[in-house]
């Protein structure tokens, strides 16, 4: 996600972060500061530049919440785990856990995990007018359940296709679930949809004439 950044000249460090701060309208507390240009030296400042120029970032207040939310969560668990908070390409939020612990933090079918996720999502959307999906990994475990998940379906379809008899899948989080409707939306003789209430709510994979 872009980050709004202006580049501001003063006669001292102090003037020229000022100016930035002012055309951005916000204040120090809420800004990263990098010094571009010195005033020269010497001889050269007859002739040369006599102004500071620095770049002024407005830090994001997700990734800081995001970061701080999950770190302290840690912290409290008793964990020690390095945090980074990014974006991807679809301006989703990222947070990458790592950690020796990810049997502790992924939890039974990955409840652990996705408690974590939720309660962070909370802290990162509450008193934003629009909603962010927030996603919580740990040593790839997300991308890893992914593929597992697909290699599932497609082995239970190919079994529905042959026998023609539907198929309950155990209980899945709605993420897990989006995943299994996404890798079999294109078989032709396969539809799915899920039924239950949550936590019990799974998938069926029924055969489509």
């Amino acid at each position: 996600m872009e980050l709004k950044t202006v580049t501001a000249k003063g006669k001292t460090v102090e003037e020229a972060i000022n100016n930035a701060l002012e055309e951005l309208g916000t204040t120090s507390d809420k800004v990263t500061t990098r010094i571009l240009e010195l005033p020269d030296s010497g001889i050269m400042s007859v002739f040369g530049n006599k102004f500071v120029k620095v770049e002024v970032t407005v830090n994001d207040d997700s990734l800081v919440k995001a970061g701080d939310f999950v770190r302290s969560l840690m912290e409290k668990m008793g964990i020690e785990a390095d945090v980074d908070a990014t974006y991807d390409e679809d301006n989703k939020l990222n947070v990458s856990i790592s950690t020796d612990d990810t049997g502790i933090l992924i939890g039974r079918r990955g409840q652990t995990l996705d408690a974590i996720q939720y309660l962070t999502s909370l802290a990162v959307n509450k008193d934003r007018d629009e909603y962010l999906r927030v996603t919580v990994d740990v040593g790839d475990y997300r991308e890893k359940r992914k593929s597992a998940l697909q290699d599932l379906a497609d082995r239970i379809a190919l079994n529905v296709e042959r026998s023609k008899r539907s198929y309950e899948l155990e209980p899945m989080s709605s993420y897990e679930r989006r995943i299994i409707h996404s890798a079999l939306q294109n078989y032709e003789h396969i539809t799915t949809h899920s039924e239950g209430e949550e936590p019990y709510r799974h998938i069926v994979i029924e055969y489509k004439r």
